[in-house]
């Protein structure tokens, strides 16, 4: 027996009566009346509302659900049994049909293999975790130093190191007066040098720089004239010398004093700066009419007096100039303002009286490095600069240009050191930034460690020794292009050029039958043979017969001689 569930009214949608006929009749309660009886008509003007059986309906629904699972379940054998797969299993017993198509329904992406959602916080800390532990590992075998090759400057200290962006060319300066044009991409394994030339005679050079094209050289040397060359090694610019007689160094159209250091402007290809002992820090413009300096640049010190930058470079961005001079104080100027008043000054930043030798600027642009003879290499930060962050001693230095550098991922710092007394080994020096720990120290050579280049893009270390060797590191796996092109280049044979065997003896005015030939080279020989027809005849010609050409040329000298013959007597 169906009980009677409760009446559901659905508006004026009239639905089927989907209870069965052969049911009885239920029997009214003897206390339900009837509103019909009641009032005397049937309706209020609108059709009754249906009864439904719940139950029912719930149970006819769980009948048809389970035919159309046994109708997948039939057709999933069938397939199985002809394409060999299993694509359904079916639902176990006493397992709902609603919950199982609930629990069947991936949401989102699958996982990964070998991931689970119970453990996937744990594993995802876990990694992190691995990563960092991987990070301090390997931090100091990041260095690009697996292997090197040697190139041979001259026998003195190089001095300035400078790479092209593009990482194709290389040129390097000596104290002996003498720079080098290096070319990776046509430099085979005897590592010559194309160009050597003396651009400023008997000063020594100091600094040279690419510019952020490549397409020229600032090189600055001991005199009072910074040049620019192109990438080819041909002079383009020579910078006016100032008048030495003038007190005012704001009044001089150049330098007066020898020049320490130069830098370019890293946005625009054609400004750079120049540092001197006169006492001032100079910008040029190279593209203006008349190529003159932009902007002069004093340093003082705390007592006014002038005091010589030994160092000067731009900032990552271009908007700070600074300089490190001798007395062992900082000036940074602020380049998009007037150079009067400086905008960061640090008088006791090194010791009095040790130059400051090196001064870098981090790629983010957070933090500068001090490189100074009183053997220390300091960490400083633009936002608070009264004290240095880190601090390194003991590093010893004996030029006035040894370098401190960052590394292009901004996580370690590497300087150079000198010799001293009973040191046989010159060394570089890897140091964290973070923490500013000594990572490692880098064996180069038996001679001072002076200029360090690291090139971000071919990934390559550049050294300058004090022995004239530029010891060039890179990493077959994580370098790039550079000296890789010419390590394994095999050297070019030299074409062989024609000798002289015997000597010659010239007589011009000798007898014909005296004379001797002069040498003519295989190429002058072949020149004369094609000018003469007989030997530069077709070849089809060749083919004729011999006795022919002869009787052909010879018929008329052969008529000449017999007309001669019979009127010899009369001509007599």
């Amino acid at each position: 027996m169906l009980k009677k569930g409760k009446p559901i009214q659905f508006g004026k949608i009239s639905l089927p009566k989907l209870v069965n006929d052969e049911t009885e009749p239920e029997k009214e309660h003897p206390s339900s009346t009837v509103p019909s009886d009641a009032i005397g008509f049937g309706s209020f003007g609108k059709a009754e509302a249906k009864q439904f059986d719940i139950d029912e309906l719930v149970t006819q629904a769980r009948e048809s659900i389970a035919e159309m699972k046994t109708a997948e379940k039939e057709n999933t054998e069938d397939n199985n049994d002809e394409e060999g797969e299993n694509i359904g299993t079916p639902f176990p017993s006493g397992f709902k049909e609603e919950e199982a198509e609930l629990s069947d329904v991936e949401i989102g992406p699958p996982l990964p293999p070998g991931f689970s959602a119970a453990s996937g916080i744990s594993r995802v800390e876990d990694e992190a975790s691995s990563e960092e532990e991987e990070d301090k590992e390997t931090i100091g075998d990041r260095l690009p130093l697996s292997q090197e090759i040697p190139l041979q400057h001259g026998t003195k200290a190089v001095s300035a190191i400078g790479v092209d962006p593009a990482g194709s060319r290389l040129v390097s300066g000596s104290i002996d007066y003498d720079i080098s044009y290096w070319d990776f991409m046509g430099m085979d394994s005897s590592l010559k040098a194309f160009r050597t030339l003396r651009p400023c005679e008997c000063h020594p050079i100091n600094d040279v720089k690419y510019s952020s094209t490549g397409d020229s050289v600032l090189i600055v040397a001991g005199s009072a004239q910074a040049k620019i060359y192109d990438r080819d090694g041909i002079e383009v610019v020579e910078c006016k010398k100032g008048d030495p007689y003038l007190t005012d160094m704001r009044k001089t159209t150049g330098h007066v004093s020898g020049l320490s250091a130069g830098a370019w402007h890293p946005r625009n290809k054609s400004e750079f700066l120049t540092c001197s002992l006169d006492g001032t820090c100079r910008i040029w413009e190279i593209e203006s009419a008349d190529r003159t300096q932009k902007h002069v640049i004093k340093a003082r010190s705390q007592s006014g007096l002038r005091i010589a930058p030994n160092i000067c470079n731009y900032s990552r961005d271009g908007n700070l100039v600074a300089c490190g001079c001798q007395d062992g104080s900082i000036h940074m100027w602020d380049h998009r303002k007037n150079y009067v008043n400086t905008a960061i000054t640090m008088r006791n930043a090194h010791q009095n009286g040790s130059e400051i030798t090196s001064l870098d600027f981090s790629y983010d642009g957070r933090e500068f490095i001090t490189r100074s003879n009183d053997e220390t290499l300091k960490l400083w930060d633009l936002r608070k600069y009264k004290t240095p962050v880190h601090v390194a001693s003991g590093l010893f230095s004996r030029f006035a240009m040894t370098d401190c550098i960052f590394s292009p991922d901004d996580k370690m710092v590497l300087t150079g050191t000198s010799l001293e007394k009973g040191e046989q080994i010159g060394k570089v020096h890897v140091f964290d930034r973070v923490t500013f720990e000594k990572l490692c120290e880098v064996q180069v050579s038996d001679s001072h460690v002076i200029r360090l280049v690291w090139h971000p893009k071919l990934n390559q270390i550049f050294i300058g020794c004090g022995n004239g060797v530029v010891k060039c590191y890179y990493d077959p796996k994580k370098s790039h292009r550079g000296a890789i092109l010419c390590a394994d280049k095999k050297q070019r044979k030299k074409k062989q050029t024609e000798v002289f065997t015997t000597t010659q003896v010239i007589t011009p005015h000798a007898l014909p039958m005296f004379r001797q030939d002069r040498y003519k080279p295989a190429r002058k020989k072949q020149e004369k043979e094609r000018l003469d027809p007989s030997k530069s005849e077709p070849h089809d010609r060749a083919m004729v017969p011999a006795c022919a050409s002869k009787l052909a040329d010879g018929s008329i000298q052969l008529k000449c001689i017999l007309w001669l013959a019979t009127n010899y007597s009369a001509i007599a």
